[in-house]
């Protein structure tokens, strides 16, 4: 069997590592594309060293780029390179547009297609995310959904049982992987001047959110108003579009901590350890599930709705008003939840179906 990864951004590369070095373990015949969608240090080149993964044999480098032109670019680079190496199946996870455009690439060249968090749903059609991630399971081959909620959404949309493997989420096989190696934990939180319980991290990034400047602006000064009344530090790990935003803006928050992105080390060290954490990403909705933290989702909807239903996060919205409630509500709450993401083994259930099942004909 020979496989295809293909990745392109910073939550493609941390979900994808465990199946990687999967692989290797298991001796699998594998390459990795990396499409470029993200290209900075910041946001890509960190995780392959904090991960312990080779560079990538392939970077088609596509850059930001409207999704159209994004798309088309991914397709046309990994049509090419699949052609070439001829592999038996292509994996892709999320919902990216790197993963609709290898996904479309493969189909139609008769690759198999594994899609790696299978069946999330939002069940809103605005969101880019929810229609890479619909079109993308209803042309895989094997659907590896992380929970019995997702294996469900692909059933009542008509996808064949015998496609769809549940294996938990590589995420905590992933933060498993991370807690094992403990050097510099304590020197993370020193080096933000940070104790435990005693900061509130923050991440938005969604184009939903930081496109919209009036919406952006609501959001960052709810922020602020919060550390005045708790008198707690933000900490606010600022996305590139995020930061292009506020400086287009002019606004600046002096009682705001706002850093340049953080190594995934780092980062879940601070997810661990923090009081509460604000986000619109579904990355970290699923993290703090894991750690024991509270989490508000700056959304109105969420295709992570297990974190909801166990009571590790809450959705706010953008208002003033619900998020103020949904972090009083937050602060005091009892982390005393069972996350629903798996056992931490999901990277060698995924690689065994795909031993066990690729050269099977019958899966189409």
């Amino acid at each position: 069997m020979k496989v295809c990864i293909l990745l392109g951004t910073r939550p493609e590369i941390i979900k994808m590592s465990p199946i990687i070095l999967e692989l290797e373990k298991k001796r699998v015949d594998y390459f990795v594309i990396h499409s470029g969608q993200h290209y900075s240090y910041e946001m890509d080149e960190v995780f392959f060293q904090d991960l312990s993964l080779k560079k990538p044999k392939y970077n088609l480098e596509v850059g930001s780029g409207t999704h159209a032109k994004q798309t088309a670019l991914i397709m046309t680079g990994t049509e090419k390179i699949l052609r070439d190496e001829e592999p038996d199946i292509i994996l892709v996870q999320g919902d990216t547009n790197t993963v609709l455009a290898g996904a479309l690439a493969a189909s139609k060249i008769g690759i198999q297609i594994g899609h790696v968090e299978a069946g999330l749903r939002s069940y809103d059609r605005k969101m880019a995310e929810e229609i890479n991630r619909v079109l993308t399971d209803h042309i895989s081959n094997f659907l590896f959904a992380p929970t019995s909620t997702s294996m469900h959404n692909l059933l009542i949309e008509g996808i064949s049982q015998e496609k769809i493997f549940v294996t938990g989420n590589t995420i905590v096989d992933s933060i498993n992987y991370i807690k094992t190696d403990l050097k510099n934990r304590e020197s993370c939180l020193n080096k933000f001047n940070l104790a435990k319980e005693g900061y509130i991290l923050v991440t938005i990034h969604r184009a939903e959110n930081v496109d919209n400047n009036i919406r952006l602006k609501r959001i960052v000064n709810c922020i602020s108003d919060i550390q005045k009344e708790y008198n707690i530090t933000i900490l606010f790990p600022i996305h590139p579009r995020t930061n292009n935003m506020l400086q287009t803006m002019g606004l600046k928050y002096d009682n705001i901590s706002f850093t340049q992105p953080i190594g995934y080390f780092d980062f879940v060290t601070l997810e661990e350890n923090a009081r509460l954490v604000i986000t619109d990403s579904g990355g970290v909705q699923e993290e703090t599930c894991i750690l024991g933290t509270p989490c508000i989702t700056i959304r109105d909807n969420t295709e992570r709705p297990e974190t909801i239903d166990v009571g590790s996060n809450i959705l706010s919205g953008t208002e003033k008003t619900e998020i103020s409630k949904a972090v009083r509500s937050m602060l005091e709450k009892n982390r005393n939840w069972s996350h629903p993401f798996g056992d931490g083994f999901a990277s060698h259930q995924i690689v065994q179906i795909l031993l066990d099942n690729c050269s099977d004909q019958n899966v189409k």
